[in-house]
């Protein structure tokens, strides 16, 4: 049983958007054919939480004049065949920047960045990683300019184990389903964030293999000095030279504000912004830490990179700042 084919390219909302080369997803054209598994067809929309929305102040979003709605997750990896249905665009959002918009005003009060752009990164999974989420923002509007969002399936789990691991984990946040129906290994997970970082001139092979005027941003040091390269070890591949270095804005958070944070919650409630969304889905996370970036960014702060592996000893990570969260 197969879909009609549906054109994206009209659905984005990015500044720059232009994915359709990446593979094995075109959001120019998409033609999805869906196979029965056992008397079900998968469908293309999810919640990105449960039926009941969290509790957030709109009027403390810029430009946020409708209710909150969650984001259809097919739509965040180009996978989305609905987006000439009313009823579901009514339903979930589709704009991965709404809740991003930023005052013209405020950019006056900013510091002239070393780096371009922003890409900020939040992994969900302690056994293995399960989504890979990477908002990229520009760092002198600070408006989004793309986003990259894959569910990752385990490469060295039993089936059981992993539903059981789902289910712990995204059934919790009622998007089990859309996990199931849109996951891939760990390994076409990066040849397609590859692709999406060569399509914004952010990477190349000819450069060397590192970014061109852009950096991770993390909430902590776990995404990239413990994870990455253990999935990486798991996955039997090499550990990218792209992830060598990294922005903990944490660090960032506490030499600039001078006092201390123990995660994205905490900067959030003392920066007096809303949580959106549901915390710990990847994608929800890494949006709210880009809004306190935002923030810091609009009070003046410069963002520097806070750890580097030495490249001849990736094991070896030096930490850059003198007082740094431990």
């Amino acid at each position: 049983m197969a879909f009609r084919r549906v054109s994206l390219s009209r659905a984005s909302l990015f500044r720059h958007n232009s994915l359709s080369s990446l593979i094995p997803f075109s959001l120019s054209h998409l033609t999805l054919s869906l196979q029965p598994n056992r008397g079900r067809i998968s469908l293309s929309a999810s919640l990105s939480s449960q039926d009941s929305t969290p509790s957030v102040d709109s009027s403390t979003i810029p430009n946020q004049r409708n209710r909150w709605k969650p984001m259809c997750l097919y739509y965040t990896q180009g996978k989305c065949t609905k987006m000439d249905d009313p009823t579901h665009l009514e339903k979930f959002n589709h704009n991965c920047s709404g809740e991003l918009e930023v005052n013209s005003a405020k950019l006056k009060q900013t510091r002239c960045q070393q780096l371009d752009f922003f890409l900020v990164l939040d992994l969900e999974g302690k056994v293995e990683i399960l989504e890979f989420p990477v908002l990229m923002l520009d760092a002198k509007t600070m408006e989004v300019v793309d986003i990259f969002h894959r569910f990752v399936r385990p490469s060295a789990m039993s089936e059981q184990r992993i539903n059981e691991y789902i289910e712990g984990k995204y059934g919790k946040l009622g998007v089990d389903r859309v996990w199931h129906d849109t996951a891939i290994p760990f390994e076409e997970v990066i040849q397609q964030f590859e692709a999406w970082m060569a399509q914004h001139h952010l990477w190349g092979k000819e450069l060397g293999e590192r970014l061109r005027r852009a950096a991770f941003v993390t909430c902590g040091n776990w995404d990239l000095k413990t994870k990455v390269p253990q999935q990486c070890k798991v996955s039997r591949m090499m550990l990218p030279p792209y992830f060598l270095e990294w922005i903990n804005l944490k660090d960032i958070y506490l030499n600039f504000y001078k006092r201390r944070a123990t995660g994205m919650i905490t900067m959030m409630k003392e920066l007096q912004i809303p949580l959106v969304g549901s915390h710990h889905l990847g994608i929800d996370d890494t949006k709210n830490i880009a809004r306190v970036l935002q923030h810091m960014l609009t009070d003046g702060a410069l963002l520097q990179i806070t750890a580097r592996r030495n490249p001849e000893d990736p094991e070896n990570v030096e930490f850059l700042f003198k007082n740094r969260i431990r």
